[in-house]
């Protein structure tokens, strides 16, 4: 019976350690509800460039990236606490 075992350069990147944290999709109920926003003022803001704009999913189908919303939901919190020490 003959073995083959496939060999990486030693010089190479193994395949997993290039880790990318998964995100993952919000639809607009579930940002609504994250955010406390209604779907008018998000739109908004997306306007204005102050909110993460949408994702096509295809079709008519759009979602936000969580980790987007998070990061605008942050920013919002260190700017309240960035006026408290002025």
């Amino acid at each position: 019976m003959l073995s083959v075992a496939a060999q990486t350069p030693p010089n190479s990147v193994p395949p997993m350690a290039l880790h990318f944290p998964r995100d993952r999709f919000m639809r607009l109920p579930e940002v609504i509800h994250s955010t406390g926003l209604s779907r008018s003022t998000i739109y908004d803001l997306i306007s204005r460039r102050q909110f993460p704009a949408q994702l096509s999913l295809g079709g008519k189908n759009v979602a936000w990236l969580a980790s987007e919303i998070d990061g605008w939901m942050n920013e919002r919190i260190a700017a309240r606490y960035q006026g408290e020490q002025s």
